[in-house]
């Protein structure tokens, strides 16, 4: 059984920094890809940004591009995501998901096209 483990939550304020880290556990990860979603209250989760395990760059919400990097260590099975110049926007619990299945041509930027999720964090931006 896959398990995601997202640590780094917190209190930021506007225009501050967090790094979330997302660790995951149980099978090996050659295919599919990693990929970090947000719901804030009263919304649908939403995609932030998703990367492949196998190679390429890293894509991205439009919401979060230029501001969000995010970075993965296939040796360690983590993927990090460096968030820079939040906006109060932001704020929402943070989910890291893992998909098992090969990636196609395009970004998967679905919820239902991951088959694993953790238990989330939650990211504050106080303005």
């Amino acid at each position: 059984q896959v398990q995601l483990v997202e640590s780094g939550g917190g209190l930021v304020q506007a225009g501050g920094s967090l790094r979330l880290s997302c660790a995951a556990s149980g099978r090996t990860f050659n295919n599919g890809a990693m990929a970090w979603f947000r719901q804030a209250p009263g919304k649908d989760r939403e995609f932030v940004a998703t990367i492949t395990w196998s190679g390429g760059r890293p894509y991205y919400a439009d919401s979060v591009k230029d501001r969000f990097t995010f970075s993965r260590d296939n040796a360690k099975n983590t993927a990090d995501l460096q968030m820079n110049s939040l906006k109060p926007e932001d704020t929402a619990v943070y989910y890291c998901a893992v998909r098992m299945r090969p990636v196609l041509n395009t970004p998967v930027v679905t919820t239902r096209g991951y088959d694993f999720w953790g238990r989330g964090t939650q990211i504050t931006v106080s303005s």
